[in-house]
């Protein structure tokens, strides 16, 4: 296709698309449009910023001077409509597919975790199959113990109760189980090298000298981290000197997988799958003092719940590719994988900790105050198909889109109608 009819054809087809949804269009809606033109799959790196600018200037005019512009524009386009419903997902099986959406439960649902969630929703109600809302609540210092409780009535609301919860907390010996697993396979080591030091390896690509142990001594040394003052008096190694009777300290040793110190991505480098955290955790209280971090604990649970196919935010995507090198690892094959662009609201708040605060501060009435955009407060408003429609229209797409409260609110409203 030509550079000049992906800007003209493309300039109509997010006309269309923008008079019909309110004023803004979708990008994923315009690309389907112009496939139907002619566009070839292999030509979207040549031409997706020349589409995304096309979908920019046009979110910029008002609705008249994009009905009128249309109007000049229209006979330049077919008459189909522009991706009506979810676009397809590969590699479904007979069964269905198998999804997941996981916030953390430093507060309850707000309107971005609505819109991306709801995406796996349909999915699997396109599809068939299975969702997981899974609470993942591994770091003690950052739960609102209310939310666990909040997140499972917002979650049935807007799932229409045909959700499976998992609360990650209660799953600590699942993932202990794999880490011997790990370190049974040489991929993972138990490093005392302070914070500080590790930096200085990793910056020269230079091994840690704890890469060097035997799986021996890294499952000795994880025995420490687990069970402080049950390991021997004596050792073949360096234990007896960097632990004492009441085991590692705090931050002193974290537990790491062995990737690649010589990555071209300092973030791949040797990264950390679980640490002591002794803060007292609201629901397992002092049960437990070394906790996984995200990757190892979301991968273990998306093996074993089975995943098939998973949306998250494309600020996860370095996550996606350590999570994928301990699936590599443990001769497990990698779900099909999107990644979504944010919802960037240039004067609505939407940050959890943030408004706690303000709360706290009485300058709202708590989480179902109309004046903030969190569920508890939505769903006396709105209907969940509402959210549902406003999903399906924006679709797996990576392109941020900054907006203002009124213009979501004035979309999400249409929805609401419908």
């Amino acid at each position: 296709m030509k550079e000049s009819d992906v800007k003209k054809k493309g300039r109509a087809y997010a006309l269309k698309n923008a008079v019909h949804y309110s004023g803004k269009a979708n990008q994923g809606a315009v690309i389907s449009g112009l496939f139907a033109e002619g566009l070839k799959k292999e030509e979207m790196k040549k031409f997706g910023k020349i589409i995304s600018d096309v979908v920019g200037e046009v979110n910029k005019l008002s609705l008249g001077e994009q009905e009128k512009e249309l109007s000049k524009l229209k006979d330049l386009i077919s008459e189909r409509e522009v991706r009506e419903g979810l676009s397809e997902l590969p590699d479904v099986g007979k069964k269905g597919v198998v999804m997941r959406f996981a916030p953390s439960p430093s507060g309850p649902m707000h309107i971005g975790h609505a819109m991306t969630s709801s995406l796996s929703f349909l999915y699997v109600q396109k599809y068939g199959g299975k969702l997981y809302f899974r609470i993942e609540d591994t770091n003690p210092e950052n739960i609102y113990a209310p939310a666990y409780k909040m997140l499972v009535d917002e979650a049935n609301w807007l799932f229409d109760n045909k959700v499976e919860f998992v609360i990650q907390s209660d799953r600590m010996e699942i993932y202990y189980k794999y880490v011997e697993k790990l370190i049974g396979l040489n991929s993972a080591y138990v490093c005392t090298c302070s914070q500080e030091k590790f930096k200085e390896f990793a910056d020269f690509k230079e091994n840690c000298p704890c890469r060097n142990n035997d799986k021996k001594e890294n499952l000795m040394r994880w025995k420490m981290m687990l069970a402080p003052q049950a390991y021997p008096e004596k050792s073949s190694s360096k234990i007896s000197t960097e632990g004492n009777k009441k085991g590692y300290g705090e931050g002193k040793v974290v537990l790491r997988f062995k990737s690649n110190m010589q990555d071209p991505n300092p973030a791949m480098r040797d990264f950390p799958l679980a640490r002591i955290n002794e803060t007292p955790h609201p629901r397992q209280k002092k049960k437990y003092r070394v906790w996984p971090l995200m990757n190892l604990a979301v991968t273990v649970d998306d093996i074993e719940l089975k995943m098939t196919h998973i949306i998250r935010a494309k600020e996860h995507r370095d996550n996606a590719k350590r999570q994928e090198m301990i699936y590599k690892v443990l001769g497990e094959k990698f779900p099909w994988t999107a990644f979504l662009g944010r919802y960037k609201f240039t004067d609505l708040e939407i940050s959890c900790s943030k408004t706690k605060a303000r709360i706290e501060k009485g300058e709202f009435n708590g989480w179902d105050d109309p004046r903030i955009p969190f569920l508890a407060s939505l769903k006396k408003k709105y209907k969940p198909s509402a959210f549902w429609k406003m999903a399906e229209h924006r679709g797996l797409s990576e392109v941020d889109k900054v907006i203002d409260k009124k213009d979501f609110f004035d979309i999400l409203d249409k929805f609401n109608k419908e």
